[in-house]
């Protein structure tokens, strides 16, 4: 009776509570954990496991564009950052240094990196002598530190884990497409991959990054209606390589300055997987990155043959490439199908001495916890091509989802009452700062990523003639 009392344990209401919902979800699947000094997050072997498909994923994905993997120093003299002005000014706040070592006052601070720009650009500068050492294009994963003051598990915290991407071109078109194609393949991936929909484009020049010309952004939509920055790609022009001297030795024997552009996403993407499909039953997992794809849970397992069945298909399924978990513990089948729904599993397998004896199997979607019985024979390619459907019809869902809720408007009431039903609001925008931050001010909504292609006659928040259309929301 004891492991009965363990039934898996109570979330808060994802309508009533959403972000304890959150909290409750990540800490009671065993994604992450408190760490010790506040605002840092232990990962756990299941969160990490998410964090992995991610990696490799992505990692292919980039190796295919040409760039190679490379790691820098954790820690940055901070002279580096004095040398790019804005970048300095822009993470100052965020920056942890360190001044003691060895019992000895060091003689000049080191930042733990919040990003990576300063130490890349001072290598490239060495490593760039001619034309022919160009495009360089390399990336790195890597824990990075920015001092937060409000934290969440994933969404924002102290250190986190990321990759960040930096690249040098000989020529601004160059480094501009990149920008542009690495965005591509952050929304491909996320779409396929986490079947999360994204909006991509350009962020206001209040909202790019520190030193950076231009920087594009991919915005999903969580289930409560705020917007989550996923992934950024931008373009630094020049003002990296004339800061770290960055230049080469071009075909007509003229030294030339480089153009860099710079690209990233981190383990926030977990944390975008948990609010744009999770449900009141906890955890909702995308196929692509699930740590586990199918469970197996034996009924009536202490009778002859059954656990022995489950082994063969658990054999079978691993056999095509599929990751696969067999739930032979002693719990109650009602306390196995609620504990991996609540980790989100995509499909779960339900084999018994009736299954066995009528050559069948009953599937159970957690997507839409539809139940198919279906023949044990080929139960690998039937599993596969599930996996696929859910896969597919996941993105279909929350497409569909952030479509129903993207709305216009033509003046700050209406702003405010769209941010407040949990909408993304397109609205005219004059271009001018005052305007940005008076929405800000009083709707709490920012302006995450111009809508290209799209007009609206006049700015919402002043009359004049609007020059862009831009998508406001509250946001993580």
């Amino acid at each position: 009776m004891a492991k009965e009392n363990q039934f898996v344990e109570q979330i808060a209401d994802i309508n009533a509570d959403f972000p304890q919902w959150y909290t409750d979800v990540v800490l009671k699947t065993k994604l992450v954990d408190y760490g010790p000094v506040k605002g840092t997050m232990v990962i756990r072997p299941y969160g990490y496991a998410i964090w992995e498909n991610i990696q490799k994923e992505l990692d292919s994905r980039f190796k295919k564009r040409g760039v190679e993997n490379a790691y820098f120093p954790l820690l940055i003299p901070m002279s580096y950052f004095t040398k790019e002005a804005e970048h300095v000014e822009g993470f100052a706040p965020e920056v942890a240094i360190v001044t003691v070592a060895g019992g000895e006052e060091l003689a000049e601070p080191l930042a733990i990196r919040p990003t990576s720009e300063t130490i890349i650009g001072t290598m490239m500068s060495k490593w760039t002598q001619s034309y022919r050492d160009l495009p360089m294009k390399v990336n790195q994963w890597c824990n990075v530190m920015r001092w937060e003051k409000t934290t969440r598990p994933f969404l924002r915290t102290s250190e986190f884990l990321w990759q960040e991407g930096h690249t040098a071109f000989a020529s601004a078109e160059e480094a501009e497409r990149d920008t542009l194609a690495m965005l591509g393949v952050y929304k491909e991936f996320a779409e396929n991959c986490l079947a999360i929909p994204v909006l991509t484009g350009r962020k206001t020049d209040k909202e790019k990054f520190a030193g950076a010309e231009a920087t594009y952004t991919m915005e999903a939509m969580m289930k409560d209606g705020k917007s989550l920055q996923a992934g950024t790609s931008h373009y630094m022009g020049q003002n990296f390589a004339n800061a770290f001297d960055i230049q080469y030795l071009g075909k007509e024997g003229v030294l030339e300055k480089a153009y860099t552009s710079s690209w990233g996403v981190s383990t926030r993407l977990i944390g975008a997987v948990i609010m744009t499909h999770g449900d009141e039953r906890g955890l909702v997992l995308p196929p692509v990155v699930a740590p586990v794809q199918c469970v197996i849970v034996p009924i009536a397992a202490r009778k002859g043959g059954v656990v022995e069945a489950c082994e063969a298909l658990k054999a079978e399924l691993e056999n095509a490439g599929l990751r696969v978990a067999f739930d032979n513990s002693d719990n109650s089948p009602g306390w196995k199908f609620n504990e991996w729904e609540m980790k989100g599993v995509p499909v779960r397998i339900e084999l018994g001495p009736r299954d066995i004896e009528a050559g069948k199997m009953l599937l159970a979607r957690r997507d839409t916890l539809e139940k198919l019985e279906k023949p044990l024979e080929n139960a690998a390619e039937t599993v596969k091509e599930l996996l696929a459907t859910v896969q597919k019809d996941m993105l279909e869902a929350a497409r569909a989802r952030r479509e129903s809720r993207i709305v216009y408007a033509d003046d700050m009431a209406s702003i405010l009452k769209g941010v407040d039903e949990g909408n993304f609001v397109k609205a005219g925008w004059c271009g001018c700062r005052e305007c940005e931050d008076k929405i800000k001010e009083e709707t709490g909504a920012t302006a995450r990523v111009f809508a290209e292609g799209e007009s609206r006659e006049n700015c919402a928040v002043c009359g004049k003639k609007s020059e862009h259309v831009i998508v406001f929301a509250r946001a993580y």
